[in-house]
Protein backbone atom coordinates (compact mmCIF):
# COMPACT_ATOMS: atom_id res chain seq x y z
CA UNK A 1 0.00 0.00 0.00
CA UNK A 2 1.55 3.70 -0.95
CA UNK A 3 2.94 5.77 1.67
CA UNK A 4 -0.21 7.77 3.05
CA UNK A 5 0.75 11.76 3.74
CA UNK A 6 4.19 13.16 5.37
CA UNK A 7 3.09 15.40 7.93
CA UNK A 8 0.82 18.29 5.98
CA UNK A 9 2.51 17.65 2.81
CA UNK A 10 0.17 15.19 0.44
CA UNK A 11 2.72 12.59 -1.43
CA UNK A 12 0.65 13.95 -4.44
CA UNK A 13 2.82 16.98 -3.89
CA UNK A 14 5.78 15.13 -3.06
CA UNK A 15 5.80 13.72 -5.95
CA UNK A 16 5.20 16.89 -8.42
CA UNK A 17 7.69 18.11 -10.96
CA UNK A 18 9.44 21.46 -12.03
CA UNK A 19 10.71 21.96 -15.42
CA UNK A 20 12.90 25.07 -16.74
CA UNK A 21 9.93 26.83 -17.58
CA UNK A 22 8.74 26.94 -13.83
CA UNK A 23 5.87 24.61 -15.27
CA UNK A 24 4.58 21.72 -12.84
CA UNK A 25 3.82 18.10 -14.51
CA UNK A 26 3.69 14.54 -12.62
CA UNK A 27 5.30 11.16 -14.01
CA UNK A 28 2.54 8.87 -14.91
CA UNK A 29 4.60 5.99 -13.68
CA UNK A 30 5.29 8.09 -10.15
CA UNK A 31 1.21 8.75 -9.93
CA UNK A 32 1.21 4.77 -10.70
CA UNK A 33 2.51 3.81 -7.57
CA UNK A 34 0.87 6.41 -5.31
CA UNK A 35 -2.51 5.39 -6.48
CA UNK A 36 -1.91 1.65 -5.63
CA UNK A 37 -1.30 0.50 -9.26
CA UNK A 38 1.49 -2.68 -9.30
CA UNK A 39 2.18 -1.87 -13.29
CA UNK A 40 1.90 0.17 -15.57
CA UNK A 41 0.25 -1.97 -18.31
CA UNK A 42 -2.46 -2.01 -15.88
CA UNK A 43 -2.60 1.69 -15.36
CA UNK A 44 -1.96 2.77 -19.40
CA UNK A 45 -6.03 2.27 -20.29
CA UNK A 46 -6.86 4.70 -17.13
CA UNK A 47 -4.93 7.18 -18.95
CA UNK A 48 -6.50 6.45 -22.34
CA UNK A 49 -9.77 7.02 -20.86
CA UNK A 50 -8.45 10.51 -19.27
CA UNK A 51 -7.67 11.65 -22.65
CA UNK A 52 -10.33 10.46 -24.29
CA UNK A 53 -12.30 12.53 -21.65
CA UNK A 54 -10.36 15.41 -21.98
CA UNK A 55 -10.59 15.42 -26.57
CA UNK A 56 -14.53 14.77 -25.54
CA UNK A 57 -14.39 18.45 -23.60
CA UNK A 58 -12.85 19.69 -26.57
CA UNK A 59 -9.54 20.56 -25.11
CA UNK A 60 -6.15 19.52 -26.85
CA UNK A 61 -4.78 16.46 -25.07
CA UNK A 62 -1.30 17.15 -26.39
CA UNK A 63 -1.13 19.79 -24.35
CA UNK A 64 -2.03 17.98 -20.89
CA UNK A 65 -0.35 14.53 -22.06
CA UNK A 66 2.85 14.13 -23.09
CA UNK A 67 4.36 10.60 -24.16
CA UNK A 68 7.90 10.12 -23.12
CA UNK A 69 10.55 8.01 -23.07
CA UNK A 70 12.52 7.48 -19.44
CA UNK A 71 15.39 5.41 -17.81
CA UNK A 72 14.16 3.39 -14.97
CA UNK A 73 16.57 1.25 -12.68
CA UNK A 74 15.85 -2.59 -13.02
CA UNK A 75 18.76 -3.98 -10.73
CA UNK A 76 22.04 -4.36 -10.02
CA UNK A 77 22.62 -0.85 -12.09
CA UNK A 78 21.19 -1.51 -15.05
CA UNK A 79 18.76 0.72 -16.72
CA UNK A 80 15.85 0.22 -19.41
CA UNK A 81 13.90 2.85 -21.93
CA UNK A 82 10.46 2.47 -20.91
CA UNK A 83 7.25 4.46 -22.11
CA UNK A 84 5.76 6.86 -19.69
CA UNK A 85 3.45 10.02 -20.12
CA UNK A 86 4.39 13.52 -18.51
CA UNK A 87 0.89 14.97 -17.03
CA UNK A 88 -0.47 18.41 -16.32
CA UNK A 89 -2.44 18.89 -13.13
CA UNK A 90 -5.43 19.02 -15.11
CA UNK A 91 -4.91 16.01 -16.82
CA UNK A 92 -3.93 14.06 -13.62
CA UNK A 93 -7.35 15.31 -12.25
CA UNK A 94 -8.96 13.53 -15.15
CA UNK A 95 -6.47 10.27 -14.64
CA UNK A 96 -7.58 10.23 -11.01
CA UNK A 97 -11.39 10.48 -11.91
CA UNK A 98 -10.91 7.28 -13.88
CA UNK A 99 -9.12 5.48 -11.82
CA UNK A 100 -10.22 2.44 -9.84
CA UNK A 101 -12.11 3.74 -6.61
CA UNK A 102 -11.72 1.20 -4.67
CA UNK A 103 -7.80 1.83 -4.24
CA UNK A 104 -7.27 4.00 -0.66
CA UNK A 105 -5.49 6.15 -2.73
CA UNK A 106 -7.71 7.22 -5.45
CA UNK A 107 -9.85 9.03 -3.13
CA UNK A 108 -7.37 11.03 -2.14
CA UNK A 109 -6.38 11.50 -5.12
CA UNK A 110 -9.52 12.89 -6.99
CA UNK A 111 -10.05 15.54 -3.39
CA UNK A 112 -6.33 16.60 -3.96
CA UNK A 113 -6.59 17.34 -7.56
CA UNK A 114 -10.04 18.68 -7.53
CA UNK A 115 -9.04 21.19 -4.73
CA UNK A 116 -5.83 22.34 -6.43
CA UNK A 117 -7.06 22.66 -9.72
CA UNK A 118 -9.79 24.66 -8.41
CA UNK A 119 -7.09 26.91 -6.71
CA UNK A 120 -5.52 27.61 -9.93
CA UNK A 121 -8.49 28.93 -11.46
CA UNK A 122 -8.86 30.88 -8.43
CA UNK A 123 -5.14 32.12 -8.95
CA UNK A 124 -5.35 32.67 -12.55
CA UNK A 125 -8.22 35.17 -11.51
CA UNK A 126 -6.83 36.19 -8.82
CA UNK A 127 -5.68 40.26 -8.46
CA UNK A 128 -1.92 41.20 -7.68
CA UNK A 129 -1.97 41.58 -4.48
CA UNK A 130 -4.31 38.23 -4.25
CA UNK A 131 -1.68 36.62 -5.74
CA UNK A 132 1.10 37.93 -3.51
CA UNK A 133 -0.50 36.62 -0.59
CA UNK A 134 -1.33 33.00 -1.83
CA UNK A 135 2.51 32.91 -2.92
CA UNK A 136 3.66 34.14 0.42
CA UNK A 137 1.97 32.04 1.83
CA UNK A 138 3.51 29.28 0.00
CA UNK A 139 6.94 30.22 0.20
CA UNK A 140 6.69 30.46 3.91
CA UNK A 141 5.70 26.71 3.52
CA UNK A 142 8.16 25.98 2.10
CA UNK A 143 10.97 27.93 3.31
CA UNK A 144 10.09 25.37 6.68
CA UNK A 145 10.36 22.45 4.66
CA UNK A 146 14.19 23.65 2.77
CA UNK A 147 14.73 24.31 7.01
CA UNK A 148 14.24 21.15 7.72
CA UNK A 149 15.86 19.54 4.97
CA UNK A 150 18.94 21.96 5.29
CA UNK A 151 19.07 20.92 9.02
CA UNK A 152 19.10 16.94 8.04
CA UNK A 153 21.77 18.17 5.52
CA UNK A 154 23.85 19.81 8.03
CA UNK A 155 23.01 23.55 8.42
CA UNK A 156 22.40 23.53 11.77
CA UNK A 157 22.40 26.80 13.64
CA UNK A 158 20.34 29.80 13.08
CA UNK A 159 23.60 31.57 11.44
CA UNK A 160 24.42 28.50 9.19
CA UNK A 161 21.07 28.66 8.39
CA UNK A 162 21.65 32.65 7.47
CA UNK A 163 24.13 31.80 5.70
CA UNK A 164 22.68 28.98 3.29
CA UNK A 165 19.72 31.65 2.85
CA UNK A 166 22.21 33.80 1.62
CA UNK A 167 23.91 31.62 -0.59
CA UNK A 168 20.36 31.12 -2.08
CA UNK A 169 19.86 34.45 -2.90
CA UNK A 170 23.23 35.48 -4.15
CA UNK A 171 23.30 32.73 -6.79
CA UNK A 172 19.57 34.46 -7.73
CA UNK A 173 20.26 37.92 -6.75
CA UNK A 174 23.57 37.94 -8.91
CA UNK A 175 25.63 38.06 -5.78
CA UNK A 176 23.66 40.39 -3.33
CA UNK A 177 22.75 38.47 -0.01
CA UNK A 178 20.28 39.58 2.03
CA UNK A 179 21.54 42.80 3.25
CA UNK A 180 22.00 43.99 -0.15
CA UNK A 181 18.79 42.68 -1.82
CA UNK A 182 17.48 45.64 1.27
CA UNK A 183 19.65 47.84 0.27
CA UNK A 184 19.07 47.44 -3.48
CA UNK A 185 15.05 47.55 -2.71
CA UNK A 186 15.26 50.47 0.02
CA UNK A 187 14.18 48.31 2.67
CA UNK A 188 15.56 48.43 6.45
CA UNK A 189 17.19 45.92 8.35
CA UNK A 190 14.39 45.15 10.31
CA UNK A 191 12.06 44.39 7.14
CA UNK A 192 11.44 40.71 5.99
CA UNK A 193 12.29 40.69 2.32
CA UNK A 194 9.62 38.41 1.27
CA UNK A 195 6.77 40.85 2.86
CA UNK A 196 8.27 43.28 -0.16
CA UNK A 197 7.87 41.07 -2.54
CA UNK A 198 5.43 41.48 -5.84
CA UNK A 199 3.99 38.23 -7.47
CA UNK A 200 6.87 37.48 -10.37
CA UNK A 201 9.21 37.92 -8.00
CA UNK A 202 7.69 35.56 -5.16
CA UNK A 203 7.29 33.09 -7.76
CA UNK A 204 10.75 33.16 -8.52
CA UNK A 205 11.87 32.52 -4.90
CA UNK A 206 9.52 29.86 -4.29
CA UNK A 207 10.81 27.82 -7.43
CA UNK A 208 14.57 28.27 -5.89
CA UNK A 209 13.56 27.11 -2.51
CA UNK A 210 11.53 23.95 -3.82
CA UNK A 211 13.68 23.09 -6.54
CA UNK A 212 17.14 23.23 -3.81
CA UNK A 213 14.54 20.95 -1.56
CA UNK A 214 14.28 18.69 -3.61
CA UNK A 215 17.93 18.63 -5.27
CA UNK A 216 19.44 18.23 -1.51
CA UNK A 217 16.91 15.28 -0.80
CA UNK A 218 17.42 13.75 -4.23
CA UNK A 219 21.18 14.36 -4.19
CA UNK A 220 21.61 13.30 -0.57
CA UNK A 221 23.58 16.19 0.05
CA UNK A 222 25.53 16.20 3.31
CA UNK A 223 27.84 19.07 4.96
CA UNK A 224 27.36 23.10 5.06
CA UNK A 225 29.46 23.34 2.89
CA UNK A 226 28.51 21.43 0.32
CA UNK A 227 24.61 22.69 0.74
CA UNK A 228 25.50 26.32 0.64
CA UNK A 229 26.75 25.26 -3.15
CA UNK A 230 23.32 23.21 -4.04
CA UNK A 231 21.48 26.37 -2.60
CA UNK A 232 23.65 29.25 -4.78
CA UNK A 233 23.45 26.46 -7.77
CA UNK A 234 19.85 26.30 -8.04
CA UNK A 235 19.61 30.33 -7.27
CA UNK A 236 21.79 30.91 -10.24
CA UNK A 237 20.06 28.72 -12.61
CA UNK A 238 16.79 30.06 -11.85
CA UNK A 239 18.14 33.55 -12.44
CA UNK A 240 20.16 32.08 -16.14
CA UNK A 241 16.38 30.79 -17.03
CA UNK A 242 14.39 34.09 -15.58
CA UNK A 243 17.50 35.87 -18.77
CA UNK A 244 17.03 33.49 -21.45
CA UNK A 245 12.95 34.11 -21.02
CA UNK A 246 13.91 37.79 -21.46
CA UNK A 247 12.31 38.44 -17.78
CA UNK A 248 13.25 41.36 -15.34
CA UNK A 249 15.90 40.65 -12.90
CA UNK A 250 14.47 40.02 -9.30
CA UNK A 251 16.95 43.05 -7.44
CA UNK A 252 15.45 45.10 -10.05
CA UNK A 253 11.45 44.53 -9.68
CA UNK A 254 9.96 47.03 -7.94
CA UNK A 255 9.28 46.93 -4.08
CA UNK A 256 6.00 46.25 -3.04
CA UNK A 257 3.78 47.31 -0.25
CA UNK A 258 4.25 45.25 2.90
CA UNK A 259 2.09 42.20 2.55
CA UNK A 260 1.35 42.66 6.54
CA UNK A 261 0.01 46.20 5.27
CA UNK A 262 -2.49 44.56 3.12
CA UNK A 263 -3.78 42.13 5.79
CA UNK A 264 -4.39 44.65 7.66
CA UNK A 265 -6.43 46.99 4.95
CA UNK A 266 -8.27 43.60 4.68
CA UNK A 267 -9.07 43.27 7.87
CA UNK A 268 -9.95 46.86 8.56
CA UNK A 269 -12.55 46.49 5.31
CA UNK A 270 -13.78 43.81 6.61
CA UNK A 271 -14.75 45.18 10.33
CA UNK A 272 -15.92 47.99 8.42
CA UNK A 273 -18.12 46.13 6.15
CA UNK A 274 -19.40 43.94 9.10
CA UNK A 275 -20.73 47.37 11.04
CA UNK A 276 -22.88 48.42 8.56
Amino acid sequence: MPDKPVGSQSPFEQIKRINEQESEYWSARDLMKILGYLNYRNFLPVIKKAIRACENSDISASDHFAQVRNMIETGKGAKRSVNDYYLSRYACYLVVQNADSEKEMVALGQTYFAVQTRKQEIFEQASENEKRVILWQEMRIHNKHLSATAQEAGVETSLDFAIFQNHGYKGLYGGLDAQGIKKRKGLSKSQDILDHMGSTELAANLFRATQTDEKIKREKIQGKFQANKAHFEVGHKVRRTIQELGGTMPEELPTADSIKKLEREKQKALKEKMND
